[in-house]
């Protein structure tokens, strides 16, 4: 594993640069127009980087984008696109790209989804820094062999979301005038929607939000000694929280909506985050 995480890095050095960008953004679903908002430096498809994983999902466009800031002209990374466990991928695939990422030297990782809204005063169309997150997937992306040149055995998840990128992405919020929810994303494998029952079993234990990827990311990332920071894109009310039937469709059409929106918040968020560098 560690000779094919090589390998992929070294290419995307060859492809991008030996001075790789320490920050990363990775877009979930419905929110791969952001990159229009920004210069793209240059762009490697998933399918072209060694023992890369390719997405297999509608609205996941798989391409690593090296892109730069328009006022600053800084340059940071984007997974345009990501792949999930639920495609058949095994937990190792899943976070390939994050243990790439920290072989590259990339040191904050700012994550994104789009989610089903588990409390009931969420709407669709809302945005929500994620403050911690709840593993339902019923494994670990860290179980097998460890990779000690990636991280210690015990991890610690004490703040698996940097309490500093919380903060920052709630004060650029405010800035924009971004109305901006807070809570705990729940993440499940999919690619059922969930029941709801289920619905109400994640809000007694407290998750605001849920989707189907996101946290084996977040634990990879905090493994190898990253900062961390989470946005999800609040696509629907949770299953039994309203009379919809759900889609992967409707995803797609609320995303639209908050395109313009999530792009704002995440142009600040980049804005901020490059100047600190």
């Amino acid at each position: 594993m560690i000779e094919k995480l090589q390998a992929a890095a070294a290419f995307v050095k060859q492809q991008f640069g030996e001075d790789v960008p320490k920050l990363a953004l990775i877009l979930g679903s419905g929110l791969g127009s952001f990159p229009a908002t920004v210069d793209i430096v240059a762009e490697l498809p998933y399918s072209s980087i060694p023992n890369h994983p390719v997405s297999t999902v509608v609205g996941h466009e798989g391409k690593l984008l090296l892109a730069a800031d328009k006022k600053s002209g800084k340059r940071f990374l984007i997974m345009q696109g990501r792949v999930h466990f639920y495609e058949g991928y095994s937990m190792s695939e899943v976070v390939f790209p994050v243990r790439m990422f920290a072989l590259l030297g990339v040191k904050t990782l700012i994550v994104t989804n789009a989610a089903g809204g588990v409390n009931p005063s969420f709407e669709a169309g809302e945005l929500m820094v994620i403050e911690d997150h709840l593993n339902m997937m019923g494994t670990n992306p860290l179980i097998g062999v460890n990779f000690q040149e990636l991280g210690t055995r015990f991890p610690d998840m004490s703040i698996p979301y940097s309490k500093r990128l919380i903060d920052m992405i709630r004060s650029v919020a405010m800035k924009s005038d971004i109305s901006l929810r807070s809570g705990v994303y729940a993440g499940m494998t999919g690619p059922s929607f969930e029941t709801p029952s289920e619905i109400k079993m994640l809000g007694i234990l407290g998750a605001s939000a849920v989707g189907m990827s996101t946290v084996p990311e977040v634990i990879v990332a905090n493994h190898a000694g990253m900062e961390v920071g989470g946005v999800s894109f609040i696509s629907n009310k949770g299953s039994g929280l309203s009379d919809n039937p759900l889609s992967h469709e409707e995803v797609g059409l609320a995303a639209k909506e908050v395109e313009p929106l999530f792009a704002h918040l995440m142009n600040g968020i980049v804005t901020v985050l490059l100047e600190e560098d």
